[in-house]
């Protein structure tokens, strides 16, 4: 197995290809979802967004978003998305592990997301009962991780952007 592509922070030139790879990864019902309510109309954070290159392809990207839950501040992780050459190789897991390691050193408390819990939880990411996301959404895909002690203990109540 060769070795993953380097990961950096992604910049404003990359994102017609990150658009992209989301496309090919999600298609166009990426925009019916609930996660997708947070993030109309604004960027990501970029220096806690990641993206990883192999040579002038594009192999994986993870985006965060700030939101509040019940008025607690908190950092939303999504989409992430590799390309199909990658996928099985421990990329994605990298870049959910960059992106939760910068967003510590930010200073924020949790992260939140709306994916697969056994995927997610091996990566420290638990059941989130308390946290109402907007429009429908199962509610057992509804993750959050500590990125503090007690870090998740506030995210009570509506996910707003």
């Amino acid at each position: 197995m060769s070795a993953l592509p380097p990961l950096r922070s992604e910049r404003p030139d990359d994102a017609p290809a990150v658009a992209a790879l989301i496309a090919a990864a999600f298609g166009p019902g990426r925009f019916a979802k609930a996660a997708e309510r947070l993030r109309e109309g604004r960027g990501p954070e970029l220096a806690l967004s990641f993206v990883a290159w192999d040579g002038g392809r594009l192999a994986g990207s993870v985006r965060l978003w700030p939101v509040s839950v019940g008025g607690a501040a908190c950092i939303f992780l999504g989409p992430i998305a590799v390309d199909m050459a990658w996928r099985g190789r421990g990329l994605g897991e990298a870049l959910v592990e960059t992106a939760c390691a910068a967003a510590a050193q930010a200073g924020w408390r949790a992260v939140l997301l709306v994916g697969d819990a056994p995927y997610f939880g091996r990566m420290g990411f638990e059941i989130a009962p308390g946290v109402e996301m907007p429009g429908p959404v199962d509610r057992r895909r509804v993750l959050a991780r500590a990125l503090v002690e007690g870090g998740t203990e506030a995210l009570v109540g509506a996910v707003l952007a």
